[in-house]
């Protein structure tokens, strides 16, 4: 069997993991155009996917498809500007792009395309969906899951941005100290959601998701690195490296998921959790508390657990209260529930559940359901809890957090059968 074309696929495939954010953002910043770079960008990959086979895979193939798509985005633009005073504008952009040889290491831009997306005048609630699908790849699907809206919404409201950019001509650049303050939000809000969707991959078994966290922990760096002195930039690394700091204590052996209660302590990477103290410690001395400083600062709190052997509830539901006042959401109330039911008892969790019962965002969301049948089987609710995980077991994604849910399910039976 001739195996050139999964041989090409897996070549595309990594090309894609390694470099689709650095190649969109290299595009995007010479002819002002998130989608024209997007669609560029795919032609090349299909036409990787076609030539690959025949020709073999290129020793190079981030500059093979850059080469690619730099020749679809003049041509694209050539279909597009037709005025005399637009063949001069084409013909700028083309000595520009030409200017650089294909074979040079490609520079990586991602930044200046995050805060391009960034701009104020990109609709508020667009602009870390808009970085992500730029800058990661991710479908409108994707998105709208991790933002709970719909599909058909994400997309109309990405389509509409990215033309945005376009006629306005936003720069892609890195604005000056004065300018990032109004455009920082987005940006961490969308660094966190890539570090999110990877961080719920933990083996890195889904192509689409890339290797989502160490790419969200890259750029944490790299905006910390840019405002050492922003708080929330700090904070935002201080909580991706404490969660990171427990991937290896996420999984047994077997491949099973393993709650954060019982995961062995031992395979928690003290190196990370060090690192996060201090970046945590660093953000604090400013004195301007945000959501990333307190969700790090309720990361730390179940660290301290090392030293402890116990976890401090008490300050954890704390510091989700303050959270809730500060940047309220259905997670962060999801979260502080469960927090309380570790610290005030299972009925007292399960009532601050019940205040979110009317937000028709969770009616299709996981951690919920998953919460609640847990907080139900605590106070012998048992049908009522297995109605929720069976809704939590059908949400489930995760292979091994949906085998985890459906033994939590049967031990139900079991404890009332005894």
């Amino acid at each position: 069997m001739d195996s050139r074309p999964e041989i090409a696929r897996a070549a595309a495939d990594a090309a894609a993991r390694q470099s689709y954010g650095k190649l969109v953002a290299y595009l995007a910043a010479r002819i002002r155009d998130v989608a024209g770079a997007e669609d560029a960008l795919a032609d090349a990959f299909a036409a990787a996917l076609e030539r690959w086979p025949q020709t073999g895979v290129p020793e190079k193939p981030e500059a093979w498809l850059l080469a690619v798509a730099r020749k679809r985005s003049v041509d694209a633009i050539r279909r597009r500007l037709t005025s005399e005073a637009g063949r001069d504008h084409l013909r700028l952009i083309a000595e520009e792009i030409e200017a650089r040889m294909a074979d040079e290491d490609l520079p990586d831009e991602r930044l200046r395309l995050m805060f391009a997306c960034a701009h104020p005048a990109i609709e508020a609630g667009v602009r870390a969906p808009l970085i992500l699908q730029a800058i990661l790849g991710f479908d409108a699907a994707t998105i709208a899951s991790a933002f709970l809206v719909s599909p058909a919404t994400m997309g109309q409201r990405l389509v509409r941005a990215k033309n945005r950019i376009r006629e306005t001509g936003i720069p892609f650049r890195v604005p000056e100290r004065a300018e990032l303050g109004e455009r920082l939000d987005a940006v961490l809000e969308a660094i966190y959601a890539a570090f999110a969707e990877g961080w719920s991959d933990p083996a890195g078994t889904e192509t689409r998701r890339r290797n989502l966290a160490t790419e969200g922990i890259w750029l944490g760096r790299l905006v910390a690195s840019l405002m050492p002195d922003e708080p929330e930039a700090l904070g935002l690394l201080a909580l991706m490296l404490f969660a990171e700091a427990r991937r290896a204590a996420r999984r047994n052996a077997a491949g099973d998921y393993v709650p954060l209660a019982e995961q062995e302590l031992a395979l928690w990477d003290g190196a990370l959790i060090d690192e996060a103290e201090t970046l945590l410690r660093r953000a604090a001395a400013k004195g301007v508390v945000g959501r990333y400083q307190l969700e790090a600062a309720v990361q730390s709190a179940h660290t301290t657990r090392r030293l402890t052997g116990r976890t401090d509830w008490i300050a954890i539901k704390h510091l989700y209260d303050a959270l809730s006042m500060v940047a309220g959401s259905p997670v962060i109330s999801i979260n502080r529930a469960v927090a309380i039911a570790e610290a005030d008892g299972a009925a007292a969790g399960l009532s601050a559940l019940d205040e979110l019962g009317d937000d028709k965002r969770l009616h299709d969301y996981q951690p919920y359901w998953a919460a609640r049948a847990g907080l139900l089987a605590r106070i012998d609710k048992t049908r009522e809890a297995a109605a929720a995980y069976d809704r939590a077991i059908g949400l489930e994604r995760d292979p091994a957090v949906r085998r985890f849910l459906q033994e939590r399910r049967a031990g139900l039976g079991r404890a009332e059968a005894d």
